[in-house]
């Protein structure tokens, strides 16, 4: 197997079109659970595929959070010694809370048109009607 094939195809496919639309919302989805509570990395990853039971699901969301933290978004919250492990806490900042209220207000709004769109499939248009671009 080749590079180019084991990559998840883009444009064009179901997959490509789920993996866009996680790259789109995972900062939203980050900000969202830090709000609930601080975490760290792995247990963001653990609570968003029990939440969404596996819809969403990231390997790493460490470029997300690195993002996030240096736009000032997300700070530490603490640091936790586990056995041979430093697990970082992370919480939204004031900036944060704000860009998560922004992000969810344009998520709704853009969500909320695809669904009215969507809705109209078949009934759109008059059967029959003729374009004039024929």
């Amino acid at each position: 197997m080749t590079e180019a094939s084991n990559r998840t195809p883009r444009s064009g496919t179901v997959a490509g079109m789920k993996e866009s639309l996680k790259k789109a919302v995972t900062e939203m989805m980050v900000l969202f659970l830090l709000r609930q509570k601080p975490m760290y990395a792995y247990e963001m990853a653990q609570e968003l595929a029990r939440l969404t039971e596996g819809v969403f699901t990231f390997n790493t969301l460490y470029l997300a959070i690195y993002r996030l933290q240096e736009h000032g978004h997300i700070a530490e919250a603490g640091k936790q010694e586990s056995g041979n492990r430093i697990r970082v806490y992370f919480q939204p900042t004031e900036a944060g809370q704000q860009y998560l209220d922004d992000l969810m207000a344009e998520y709704h709004l853009m969500t909320a048109a695809l669904d009215r769109l969507l809705e109209q499939d078949g009934r759109l248009y008059p059967a029959g009607e003729a374009s004039n671009h024929v």
